[in-house]
Formats: structure tokens, sequence, C-alpha cells
């Protein structure tokens, strides 16, 4: 029997994303980490993007089939453990690089899934960088995306407990804003924000497509949490600048690099460091 992935259009952040598009990545690693939970227990998932046109709130469907052999989704062994483990770390990483090993792994996943992945060389990471933090100045600016922002943000016992970010998982600024971290709070000022050094050099990798379409957001989606889940078992943190996919002209900007060709996704920062707190999940009975 087919299973529809619905989005829930009710938690979609409008402001950053008025086309769809990040929702439409969240919908995407929604689907890998289902697969992955279907190969663990004997399934081999099949899927399908936006089956029905139609139904625009039912991106992806996923169809069960039995198999003979657990992990035949085209993903390694014990990634289920990962998905509870994985979560976003917004604090300073150690700077220590990525072996080369892991980081072809790493490449390997997203192409599977349909992604051209990159890990830029310095100069083209600091000419990123250059690109994403203007693009988190326009988000602190904006008066709707503030409110939006602050909407996502626990605010204490009185709030959802597993919808949005607890104030524990913000995380902090880099003194020298050299990875542009989002202001969830919405103060819209650095200097009255935590802030401490951040590694020298980040390490990023950039997630593209050859296409913009709603099944590439879909690929892409997954494409990332694949990565993510990869990187958590080699013991890697990750965090997402996602900023400068909100600003169409910034979006554009972050895509030539050399020797790619396609449309920018995602920028993730990777690296050794503190697992910063929880972000919590929703619980299953609130999912239907």
């Amino acid at each position: 029997m087919r299973r529809h992935v619905r989005s829930d259009i009710g938690h979609r952040a409008g402001g950053a994303a008025p086309v769809g598009r990040a929702l439409h990545l969240s919908v995407g690693a929604a689907v890998f980490n289902l697969r992955v939970a279907a190969a663990h227990f004997g399934w081999a998932p099949v899927v399908r993007l936006l089956p029905d046109p139609g139904d625009p709130g039912a991106p992806a469907a996923l169809r069960p089939a039995r198999t003979a052999q657990r992990h035949t989704a085209g993903h390694r062994p014990g990634l289920s453990s990962m998905i509870w483990r994985r979560h976003s770390s917004r604090l300073p990483f150690s700077g220590r690089p990525l072996p080369h090993s892991v980081r072809a792994e790493l490449a390997d996943t997203a192409r599977t899934e349909g992604a051209s992945p990159a890990f830029p060389g310095a100069a083209e990471t600091a000419r990123l960088l250059r690109v994403a933090a203007p693009a988190e100045h326009r988000n602190r600016a904006d008066p709707d995306r503030a409110v939006e922002s602050r909407r996502w943000v626990h605010r204490g016992p009185d709030g959802p407990a597993d919808v949005g970010i607890p104030r524990a998982a913000l995380g902090m600024q880099d003194a020298h804003e050299q990875p542009p971290m989002r202001d969830f709070t919405a103060q819209r000022h650095i200097e009255r924000l935590p802030a401490q050094p951040f590694e020298s050099l980040p390490v990023v990798a950039l997630l593209t497509t050859g296409h913009d379409r709603r099944s590439d957001w879909l690929r892409a989606g997954q494409a990332m949490e694949h990565l993510l889940l990869v990187a958590t078992a080699y013991g890697l943190r990750a965090s997402l600048l996602h900023q400068p996919m909100e600003w169409p002209g910034l979006r554009r900007d972050v895509s030539p690099v050399p020797h790619l060709t396609g449309h920018a996704q995602m920028l993730i920062r990777l690296g050794y460091g503190p697992q910063g707190s929880v972000t919590p999940r929703r619980a299953a009975e609130r999912v239907s």
C-alpha cells in the first residue's frame, strides 16, 4: 500500500521560503529517514516524488516492499540509529581537517541521491561565506522575518514541547562573523548576542542540482539528510548556512563554484566539536 508523505503547511516558513523550496528540502529529508527506517526493519521502500499533481500537499509517496536482505536502500548499514543522534550544532568547531576518505564518502552519499556535492577550497569557501554574511544581515534587518524567526524559538514552559527550537540549542555567534550563524532570537544586533571565535576556515559542503524544480528540491533534501547521517556516524557536527538560499540574487551568487554548474540548494558547515543541545522531535502520535 502506498503511503503519502505530507508537508505541514501550518509550519511553513513563509517569509524565508516564499515558493516552498525549504519546505520541500525538509520533506526530502523526512523521506530519506523513512527509507532508512524501512530498510532497518527489512523493507525495501519504493519512493515516488510528486505522485499526484493535483495534491501539492503530498510531495512524495512510499510503497514498502519486503526484501530478503537488509540495507538494500542505497545507504550504508547502521544509519537508523544516526537519525536520533543527528542534530545541528551551532557552536564553534575545532578546525581539525576532515580526512580525505570521509569527504569522499560524504560526496558519494549526496551523488547517490541525485545532487552534486562540492567541498570548496580555501579561496572559494571564503567567497561563499562573504555571500552568506549579507544574507544574514538582511534577515536581521527584515521585521517580518524577525517575527517569523522568534515564532520558532521556545520562550518558556508554555511553548510547544516538540515544535521549534529551545533557547539552549540556539548556539552563539562568531565574534569575527566568519561563518554567519543565524540569529534565531531576532535581536538584529550582533553585539547583543553571545559570541566567541569560531574556526578560522570552516569546512563547508555545497549541494547543487542540475535543475530547480520541486522534484530537485526533494532530491536535494534526501541528499542533505543522507550526508548528515553519514557525517554523524563519523562523529562530525554540522550546521546549515541556509541564509543565502533565501534571497534569489545571493543564491545565484552561491552557485558558480569552479567546475560545478547548477542551482545551489544548501550550504553545510561541518567539523569536529561539541555536540550542542538537542532540538526535540515531534511525537510520533502527533504525526498522521
